[in-house]
């Protein structure tokens, strides 16, 4: 929550600044766009976590409650290949701007700011993946 306050706080300066007179902080553009991807990934690890993420789920609603689990399970696993695809790649992503010694504004390395894609799509692998293999409990049965 303090961080969502700080980027909006931070965005709305940016604005005003800009608006009123005609000036801004060069280094705010490149911190609200990290800090909109660490909110993102953030908020994917919390709807992952809760099994409350985007989906389409069309199929389910005409298959057998046991059908339909299996479903979940499959979609899990699909699910849990593409974010691991996600953390490979961003983690080379990561690797080349360490190897860069890029920097984003105020100076931090680009790679420690780039960390968290690599991380919460691993996360987010992961629980996928546990998901496709430990079968869930209906609501009903506890």
């Amino acid at each position: 929550m303090l961080l969502l306050g700080a980027l909006m706080a931070l965005a709305a300066a940016q604005i005003l600044m800009r608006n009123l007179l005609e000036s801004g902080l060069p280094w705010a553009d490149p911190l609200l766009r990290l800090t909109v991807l660490w909110l993102a990934l953030a908020g994917a690890l919390a709807a992952t976590r809760e099994d409350k993420h985007i989906r389409i789920d069309l199929l389910s609603r005409f298959l057998s409650e046991r059908a339909a689990a299996w479903t979940h399970r499959f979609t899990a696993a699909f699910a849990a290949v593409v974010c691991a695809l996600l953390c490979w790649h961003a983690g080379r992503l990561a690797w080349l701007e360490y190897l860069d010694g890029t920097r984003v504004p105020p100076g931090v390395p680009a790679w420690a700011a780039e960390l968290v894609i690599p991380l919460g799509f691993g996360l987010m692998a992961l629980r996928f993946a546990l998901r496709a293999l430990v079968p869930q409990v209906s609501a009903e049965g506890t």
